[in-house]
């Protein structure tokens, strides 16, 4: 059984953070662990509270999975802080977890800061040289490139900018711009778009936690970055469709898909 771990917040409406990670790693044949880097009050209409980990039992939780059960890919979600992307960083560094999958978690869907402004620079110069694949939205790509994207040439140039920040493949995800949802896939030396219909539906709450960690869970069952990349695109865009309604906001995708079909 490969594995592959999270390291992220706990999302309590279970559509997002570790919570959407672990099904999604169970939902794709990988068994999950997960370090916790802060505990989130929110549901699927906004994030209510935030209580960050300390730091060094961010890396006590790593350490104690790599120790025992290892990890095959490993993938990031909300860090929070510059004290815990710098613990984070040191222990893929002292731990060789080479099949790093960075979602560089900024934002909630609700809108509601979940990275400090002074971890952006953290994240940037420490995390993403230790990336074998990123996975910005628009938003977040226009910040770690520090300007504005306004169009397909804009999106080339950006993914080019991130790749030389140190991640060695680059996903900007196109949900946020109008039309088909196409992500703009960079490796460092050509280009690749993977592209679908729009799926129109509120439950989008947690799909880019989704995305990265279908990545993570293809690159710990040995496929190639694109063909992880690939799967994870058409795994998210039926989780997509497939999704029932929960709460009264941005609903969760429907991690279960293939297993709940005539219940």
């Amino acid at each position: 059984m490969k594995t592959a771990m999270t390291i992220a917040g706990s999302d309590s409406g279970g559509g997002a953070g570790i919570q959407a990670d672990l099904k999604t790693f169970s939902a794709l044949g990988v068994y999950g662990t997960s370090a916790i880097t802060a505990i989130t009050a929110q549901n699927t209409q906004r994030v209510t509270q935030v209580l960050e980990l300390p730091a060094d039992l961010v890396a006590a939780q790593i350490d104690a999975i790599v120790s025992d059960i290892g990890a095959d890919a490993v993938k990031t979600g909300m860090l929070a802080s510059s004290a815990i992307i710098e613990v984070v960083a040191a222990k893929v560094r002292e731990h060789g977890l080479d099949n790093l999958v960075v979602d560089p978690v900024m934002v909630a869907k609700s809108g509601d800061a979940l990275l400090q402004e002074q971890a952006v620079a953290a994240m940037r110069d420490l995390l993403l040289p230790l990336a074998l694949v990123i996975t910005p939205n628009i938003p977040e790509a226009e910040v770690l490139a520090g300007h504005k994207l306004e169009g397909p040439d804009d999106l080339r140039q950006a993914a080019e900018e991130i790749g030389a920040l140190g991640a060695r493949h680059v996903v900007i995800k196109g949900g946020h711009r109008d039309g088909p949802a196409v992500d703009l896939y960079y490796d460092g030396r050509s280009f690749h778009e993977f592209g679908t219909p729009r799926v129109h539906t509120t439950s989008t709450h947690g799909t880019g936690c989704t995305f990265a960690s279908a990545i993570a869970a293809g690159l710990a069952k040995g496929l190639g970055v694109r063909d992880a990349v690939a799967m994870a695109k058409a795994y998210v865009t039926k989780a997509l469709q497939s999704a029932y309604p929960v709460g009264h906001g941005h609903g969760p995708v429907h991690h279960f898909f293939r297993f709940w079909q005539g219940l």
